[in-house]
Formats: structure tokens, sequence, C-alpha cells
């Protein structure tokens, strides 16, 4: 019993003096190919053994000739061990290389197209990562190439929209400064409605702008959707009876809600001036408040004649102002873009569907805790 215990002893300081060495070449190395590294650990396994075999030697616990043979088996086995190590090792640099090529393709803008042939399980895994990497990458490029459209579509529809009022401010004032205004009260009067206006806008882009940047702060209380549909619509009838547009309010159901009163006013009122400004004359906007299985569903129904479905994904968007039978009178395209952005301040959704005649708004929200 001693003497094995004598011999694992001496093997294991030999076996330990060739793991020791191995460590110390794969830390110089380490920024060197996955072959040597390979070749090293099939290295250093070989060794190992011999220098545990060569210390029980030295220790006279060997002959000569069983010296002889085990030295000649761990020769054999350094080859073959070294020709497995250098094969695998190309096999799995290669599979890097090609993993590697694929990447730099999404990065430089293409789409990522993974390796075709077997790899490592670590190299799949990384493969589909990258898969999934490059697919969020391409949306994310897609939508902020549709942002920039919309910011470009706002700057040039803003620099008209200001350009008007501003030269007829302008007029009115140079006429009443030089005392040829025929009206000065008329005058005076319209331009009191041009700076409304004018505040109105700077008012939605201050408002688009909070949204944009995650400030807009809501006072949330618990409120009945028929009050705040019937405010809505109290507001809204001016301007409906000014075009000859009727405002139904049918189906509006007594629901709480947890909502920031005045923000999602707000929200009806561009809704509802959006419907009555384009249904025509003698036509009808009706406003529907019920419950559904995915919470509380607003919606707004008018008679515009369609959304065009090309332009139905866009109809949110910052700075749309729509084309056929949707395109506006005036406005920036701000009203539907500041909807969603307090209705998703809410934890909402917004979406638009075409009805037979017009088309219907719908925001849900989530109902409120009983």
């Amino acid at each position: 019993m001693q003497d094995m215990l004598l011999i694992a002893l001496f093997a294991f300081l030999g076996a330990a003096g060739a793991g020791l060495l191995g460590a110390c070449a794969l830390w110089l190395i380490r920024r060197r190919s996955l072959t040597m590294s390979l070749a090293v650990v099939a290295a250093v396994t070989v060794t190992a053994m011999l220098a545990g075999t060569l210390a029980v030697a030295e220790a006279m616990f060997l002959s000569v000739h069983d010296l002889s043979v085990v030295t000649t088996v761990v020769a054999m086995a350094a080859v073959v061990s070294l020709a497995t190590a250098l094969v695998l090792g190309r096999w799995v640099v290669a599979r890097s290389r090609e993993l590697t090529r694929a990447a730099r393709s999404f990065g430089e803008g293409g789409a990522f197209a993974p390796p075709i042939g077997a790899a490592t399980a670590e190299l799949e895994a990384l493969s589909r990562e990258l898969a999934s990497t490059s697919a969020k990458l391409a949306e994310s490029r897609d939508r902020e190439r549709a942002l920039e459209s919309s910011r470009r579509e706002l700057v040039a529809w803003i620099s008209h929209d200001l350009r008007t009022p501003l030269a007829g401010l302008r007029a009115m004032s140079e006429a009443l400064e030089d005392g040829v205004a025929a009206d000065p009260a008329r005058y005076l009067r319209q331009i009191r409605t041009e700076v409304e206006r004018l505040n109105g806008m700077v008012g939605d882009l201050f408002e688009l702008s909070r949204i944009h940047a995650g400030a807009l702060a809501l006072s949330t209380s618990r409120i009945s959707l028929y009050d705040l549909v019937g405010d809505a619509l109290a507001g809204a009838d001016p301007l409906a009876r000014e075009h000859g547009v009727w405002l139904v309010g049918d189906r509006v159901e007594p629901v709480p809600v947890e909502v920031d009163g005045k923000e999602m006013s707000r929200v009806l009122g561009n809704l509802l001036v959006n419907a009555i400004r384009r249904t025509p004359a003698d036509g009808t906007v009706a406003i529907a408040a019920e419950r559904s299985g995915e919470g509380v569903v607003l919606s707004v129904t008018d008679g515009c004649g369609g959304i065009p479905e090309e332009d139905l994904s866009r109809v949110f968007d910052t700075g749309w102002r729509g084309t056929h039978a949707r395109t506006p009178p005036g406005g920036a395209g701000l009203g539907l873009a500041i909807v969603r952005g307090i209705v998703e301040a809410h934890r909402g959704q917004a979406a638009v569907h075409n009805v037979p005649g017009g088309c219907r708004f719908e925001v849900t929200l989530p109902t409120a805790p009983a």
C-alpha cells in the first residue's frame, strides 16, 4: 500500500509540473489562434503522463525495459493527440471565421446570413443570437428611416403653415400702421384669430415634444367614460354646427377608468375635430364607449370616405396629413400623433379602421381596478 502511495505521489508531482508549464504556455498564447491552444492542451495531456512516468522511473519503480515501452506508447499517443487537436482546431477556426464574415455583413448595413454547415453548439447559439440581433437592427433602421421621413414632412408642413398666417399678420399690421385699413376692427379680429391659430400650433409642438421626450406627467384619477364623452361632445358641438355635421353619442357605457382627465379630453377633442372637419355637411360623427375583452374601447366614426390602405399604417405618424379624401384644409399633422402619444402613456393603444363610408378611430384603455 505504501508503494502505491509513493507511485501516486511521484506521478502527481511530475504531471503537476507539466500542467504548470502548460498553463504558462496557454497564458502566453491567449491571444493567438484556437488551434494553438488546442495543440498545447493535447501536448500538456501527453506530457503530464510522460512526466509522471519518468518521475516514477527515476524513483526506481520501473525497469528500463518497462520505461522504454511506456515511453513509446506515450509518444504514439502524443502524435495522435496533436494531430486530432490540430484538425479540430482548424475546423473550429474555419467556422469562426465564416461566422465573423457573416456578422460583418449585417454590421455594414446588410442582413445576417448564418454560415451553412455543421458547427459546435456554442457557435450555433452565437449564430442564432446574431440572427436575432440582425432582425432587431433592421427593424430599428426601418423605424429610424420612418421617423426621419416624418420629421422632414413635419418641418416642411410647419414651415408652410407658419408662413401663411405670418404673411397675413404682417400685411394687416402694415395696413393698420399706414392707416389704410377700411375696417380696423375687422383687421384686429382677424389678427387675433391668426395669433390663436399660431398659439395652438405652438402648443401642439410643445405637447408632442414632451411626449417624445417621455416627460408627459400624468395626473390620473377615477373618471366615468360617460362624463368624459359628454364633455367632449359639448366642446365639439359648436364646430359640428358650423360644418353642418351631426354629432351622435350612442352606446356610451358608464365605465370607470383611471386616466388623466385633461389629457384624455384632449385625445377625444382631437379625434372629434379631426372627424368633423373631414365629414361632409349633413354627415354624422358617432362616438361610442364600451367594454371589450382587452379593456375599454372609445371609438369615433366619421364619414370621410375612408383612408387609402397604403396610408393606414401612417395615420398616427408625426407630420402625416394624408391625401385624397382626407387632405385637410389646415393643420400640421400633429393631432393624431399627440393622440397616440397620450394613449400609449396611459398604457393603451390607438388604431384606425376603414368602415363603410368612412373610418373609425379606436382608443383602447385598461379598465380601472375594482
